[in-house]
């Protein structure tokens, strides 16, 4: 009898490493680009379709996301030609788990090798205001990304509106419609968090989003251990079209809490966006 409870123990704790070894593979595997089209009023007219790149939650930190995996990410952004990169928010992590932390400059130097004819814009996360949201904003503008703040910019035939980040309350939505309004183009909404999604106008007709992760960790018979989303899984992961407009939740590229990714798999979207049919 007690051979046979040794015994079980054992191929329990061997298959508790096999799940974290292959957990731990899976967060540092190369990210699945996945694609989709959209359709927005208020296109110009002769405008072509823009091809967009929403990149989320990068969480640079060790062992799972150094500065270097972050910079072979941007080369496969890159070899995408993407006429625009936008970028939801979460670009640090300060998980517990962490093997080592890394400086604000240091994080986000690679992103300064996007190359997008329209540039690139971006929001905070919650992870950005918790460590330090004035150096990130920083940091990015040397690196060549703007920053929008509730607030909004034209880029190309698109109106980005960036709001700041729900989760934390410095999100301000009417404010960013607001000046979304103020300029002429197709309407897209750049947030960390999608759950504003139900809130926004019916001018208003696309969302980029992440900081769910997809659930980073979702296991069989039991789903997402968590989405970090008021919603749960109503708007948790990929293309979600609802009353007529679009959100679109990318599991992001990093990790946290645990540098584990268990039936979530990194990934980044590269949404076509045109004129609505």
């Amino acid at each position: 009898m007690v051979r046979k409870i040794v015994f079980i123990m054992v191929v329990l704790a061997l298959l508790g490493v096999g799940l974290v070894a292959w957990g731990y593979r899976t967060a540092t595997a190369d990210p699945v680009v996945r694609e989709t089209r959209a359709g927005l009023a208020g296109w110009p007219a002769g405008a072509p379709p823009v091809r967009a790149v929403l990149l989320t939650d990068i969480h640079v930190a060790g062992p799972d996301m150094p500065p270097a995996r972050l910079a072979r990410i941007v080369e496969a952004v890159n070899r995408l030609r993407p006429d625009i990169v936008l970028i939801a928010g979460d670009f640090v992590s300060d998980k517990r788990t962490a093997t080592r932390f890394y400086a604000i400059d240091e994080s986000i130097a690679p992103l300064a090798g996007l190359r997008a004819r329209f540039g690139t814009a971006a929001v905070l996360g919650n992870h950005d205001h918790w460590r330090d949201a004035a150096a990130m904003r920083s940091a990015l503008s040397e690196a060549g990304v703007t920053v929008v703040d509730n607030g909004a910019v034209a880029r190309g035939p698109l109106v980005i509106g960036g709001l700041d980040d729900a989760f934390t309350d410095h999100a301000d939505l009417p404010a960013t419609v607001a000046a979304m309004r103020r300029l002429p183009g197709a309407r897209v909404m750049l947030s960390h968090s999608p759950d504003p999604f139900p809130k926004l106008p019916r001018d208003v007709g696309l969302m980029l989003a992440g900081h769910t992760h997809c659930g980073q960790i979702r296991l069989p018979l039991v789903g997402a251990i968590s989405t970090m989303s008021a919603y749960g899984e109503r708007y948790a992961c990929g293309r979600i079209d609802e009353n007529g407009r679009t959100l679109v939740v990318s599991a992001g590229l990093g990790t946290s809490i645990l540098p584990l990714r268990i039936g979530a798999v990194p990934d980044f979207w590269l949404v076509t966006i045109g004129p609505r049919r």
